[in-house]
């Protein structure tokens, strides 16, 4: 019998987003800003979230929303056919949902459910994926995965390092030494620390860090 293990959930990401060289959350200008708080702050990437017609983008679905689903769909279905047949369906946002991509690997004990399949089976529409998800506010990323640290930490997982701003892009943090882990997903304290600080997260930022 397979022997049932669980990733990193940041490793379990990196591996999925194989085509980016640097796991970064990308703006249009570089450098940062330090804001009245303390907390460090960057240029906003130009939106493209518009509706058609080019009306207000409030009460719409930003353009590329159902593009960026649909592909991610195709992803999904792939890994069905050629990696488990219990993938499970991205969020409607077009997301992935990692809290049952988790749990699906975590049951098989499959790490090539969390992988993207085996030898980049699933590399091709994983990589259409990625290049159909809408322009994010790399600043709200940030401070929300900067909220998410803090959190891990007051509940117990003290070596949770903080994420980074570097060059515009968004580093996550976790880990501090991920080659020679210092923290460990697999403890009560960690798994206790994870559920209550889950909606830190933005959407589409669940397992980046």
């Amino acid at each position: 019998m397979t022997q049932k293990t669980r990733p990193r959930p940041r490793a379990a990401r990196l591996a999925l987003l194989l085509a980016v060289p640097v796991l970064a959350l990308t703006t249009a200008c570089g450098g940062t800003e330090p804001s009245d708080d303390g907390v460090a702050s960057v240029g906003k990437a130009p939106s493209t979230e518009q509706t058609k017609g080019g009306d207000s983008p409030q009460g719409g679905a930003p353009k590329g929303k159902s593009a960026f689903y649909d592909a991610q769909m195709k992803f999904v279905q792939c890994m069905r056919k050629k990696i488990n047949k219990d993938y499970p369906d991205p969020k409607l946002s077009g997301y992935l949902d990692w809290t049952k991509i988790d749990a699906l690997q975590e049951a098989t004990g499959n790490d090539d459910v969390a992988k993207g399949g085996r030898g980049g089976a699933c590399a091709p529409e994983m990589r259409k994926a990625m290049s159909l998800e809408p322009s994010r506010d790399t600043q709200k990323d940030y401070e929300s995965m900067l909220a998410h640290a803090k959190c891990m930490r007051a509940h117990g997982v003290t070596k949770f390092t903080n994420p980074q701003l570097q060059d515009g892009n968004v580093i996550p943090g976790g880990d501090p030494n991920p080659t020679s882990p210092e923290v460990s997903p697999d403890s009560s304290t960690y798994k206790q620390a994870s559920q209550a600080c889950k909606d830190k997260l933005l959407d589409g930022l669940d397992g980046m860090q």
